[in-house]
């Protein structure tokens, strides 16, 4: 049985990227953070240089460009790919099975609202 501990940090308009609110979202207790190519910078990722209480930056590696992307990297990019799919799996049902795939401009609070809502209902749907 799994069960995931939902709490949407931070709601905020289109126009802020998510890359920009991986520092808002991160309070400094996590041991491993779990993200995808969008919070990928040079200072996180699992080769980063980190100090001891630092948490491990699991997002996935990037190839360079014209090179192929060494074997143990693929590697470590499908487990990380496996661990996201688990968390995603709430999102797939909010946008599915609850229909939230267009937001209603309502203000952030509304939708904000909402979005407690059906993730409290999605963690209720059996995987």
């Amino acid at each position: 049985m799994l069960i995931l501990a939902w709490c949407i940090a931070e709601i905020t308009t289109a126009k802020v990227a998510d890359g920009n609110m991986i520092d808002a979202l991160v309070h400094g207790e996590e041991a491993i953070v779990l993200g995808d190519r969008a919070y990928t910078r040079n200072d996180r990722n699992l080769e980063a240089q980190r100090q001891p209480e630092e948490p491990v930056w699991g997002m996935p590696f990037k190839r360079k460009r014209g090179e192929e992307l060494p074997a143990e990297h693929a590697v470590l990019n499908r487990m990380l790919a496996s661990l996201r799919a688990k968390v995603e799996h709430p999102f797939r049902i909010v946008k599915r099975q609850f229909g939230y795939t267009k937001t209603r401009y309502r203000g952030l609070f509304k939708n904000a609202q909402q979005l407690y809502l059906l993730f409290a209902l999605a963690v209720l749907v059996p995987i």
